[in-house]
């Protein structure tokens, strides 16, 4: 029997062993199913059951609801998602704006849902340290991000640049040259929020059938290793295990990422580091760490890990793997008043990324098929938006959510998403951008380093990412 407390840190702090929800007992109808218990497909069924109470929804899940990145994530509820620029640059500012609001004003949707639902989710808005500079190099970098943002939407009020000194009071990082700070992002108990939330589902009345593994998607009809549920609506909202179903993988590509958790810190540790307000926080380089201060006084750190020749998720991961060793150091690097402290748990989960590098809402009348993903790793926030717009959308009401710019209706996913391209180019192509991204990063350490040599880094590390996009 899976012990699923030791799936991350995150649901070893739920009282008890969660229980396994019986699997589909045999073939059934239904109006709409949905093929995944995260937060896309539990919040779609969530408003679907709160807007046509009617509807007959059934929730089909591989495992237990949260055991993919939904319940292993870094806690981050964000005011935004990267890539989102694309679909704004086309606006008028004003509509970027309108737009921008509709991002912020999720975060604060979903305190109030969960606050509602009665989810103790240790919801706590307290902001971001956003691509915080380490290095001289960076600041220049970051002050252009920040300028990009304001270009996309956000205003003086929604984000600003902290200097060193303003960083330095909210956070002690060693080389803390500057940050952006947004201050619409709240951290979560992932485990908490997911498990939460699909006790709210059930009590809608929709129906969540764990370990029934999905084997076939097709429009109408979904089939398992249990029997088939027959539905008019189908909602494939795998993410990073969008690969494990069908030729959605094409489109949906797992990447992992991996996290560490320290014993809960003293409190004159923690007035050493800073992060009094608890703000999530992630420095500036282009592989990303990043952390909270959790509800009970732990430093959750996370940096993205590596990509799987052929698109395989992972589920499976030991604090003993030599690849957390890597965060660990990472994190020292970052705070070096935490050497000697004990890591506690270490755990990692595959999230989606799709080819434009930018999320999307797809619903065709005509198949029944909708889904909605490509977060990158940034989901916990902007999957509730999104699975609220997919429930607009299958019951065919005109909204706010579903005039966004990155809702492609009348579309199906194959149509309205570009794919990747075949092995062995994704490999090879990750294994060259991460040896690129690290060299700029180890020239940037140091200042001896001949600013030719930074520069020819820096030229070739962005050349790869603009090349991707």
């Amino acid at each position: 029997m899976t012990n699923y407390k030791n799936t991350s840190f995150w649901f070893n702090t739920m009282d008890q062993e969660p229980t396994v929800r019986p699997s589909l007992p045999s073939d059934t109808n239904a109006d709409v199913a949905i093929v995944g218990a995260g937060y896309t497909g539990l919040w779609t069924a969530y408003y679907l059951k709160t807007l046509a109470p009617q509807l007959k929804v059934v929730i089909l899940e591989a495992d237990i609801a949260g055991y993919g990145a939904s319940g292993r994530n870094g806690g981050w509820v964000a005011g935004y998602v990267t890539g989102l620029e694309k679909y704004l640059a086309p606006l008028s500012m004003e509509e970027r704006k309108a737009c921008c609001r509709v991002l912020f004003e999720n975060v604060d949707n979903i305190g109030q849902r969960l606050h509602q639902e009665g989810i103790d989710a240790s919801f706590h808005k307290g902001g971001v340290l956003y691509a915080a500079a380490r290095y001289p190099e960076q600041v220049a970098m970051q002050r252009r991000v920040l300028k990009g943002l304001y270009q996309t939407g956000h205003t003086e009020d929604d984000c600003w640049w902290l200097d060193a000194r303003e960083l330095s009071e909210k956070v002690r990082l060693r080389n803390g040259y500057g940050a952006i700070f947004k201050r619409h992002c709240a951290t979560i108990n992932p485990a908490r929020m997911v498990r939460g939330l699909a006790e709210a589902v059930e009590r809608k009345g929709a129906h969540i059938y764990e370990k029934t593994r999905v084997t076939a998607i097709r429009p109408g009809e979904v089939e398992t290793e249990h029997g088939t549920v027959r539905a008019s609506i189908v909602v494939p909202a795998l993410e990073g295990y969008s690969s494990t179903v069908g030729d959605l993988g094409r489109l949906i590509i797992p990447v992992q990422s991996l996290i560490v958790a320290t014993e809960p810190l003293s409190q004159a540790q923690w007035d050493e580091i800073g992060l009094a307000e608890r703000p999530a926080f992630c420095d500036g380089s282009r592989m990303v760490s990043y952390g909270q201060r959790s509800a009970d006084g732990r430093m959750i750190f996370g940096a993205r890990g590596g990509y799987v020749y052929g698109g395989v998720p992972r589920s499976e991961f030991s604090l003993g793997d030599e690849e957390f060793r890597l965060r660990e150091e990472l994190m020292y690097d970052l705070f070096p008043m935490l050497k000697g402290v004990k890591i506690t748990h270490g755990w990692g989960g595959s999230l989606g990324m799709p080819r434009n590098f930018a999320p999307h809402a797809v619903f065709d009348p005509r198949s029944g098929i909708a889904t909605a993903g490509g977060y990158g790793g940034q989901g916990v926030g902007p999957s509730h938006l999104f699975g609220r717009t997919l429930a607009d959308l299958i019951l065919g009401r005109e909204t706010q959510f579903t005039q966004m710019p990155w809702v492609f209706n009348n579309a199906t996913p194959q149509r309205a998403l570009k794919k990747w391209e075949p092995e062995p180019f994704r490999w090879l192509t990750s294994q060259t951008i991460v040896k690129a991204f690290t060299w700029e990063e180890n020239l940037y350490q140091f200042k001896e380093n001949a600013v030719w040599r930074k520069s020819l880094a820096h030229n070739i590390s962005s050349s790869l990412s603009l090349l991707m996009r």
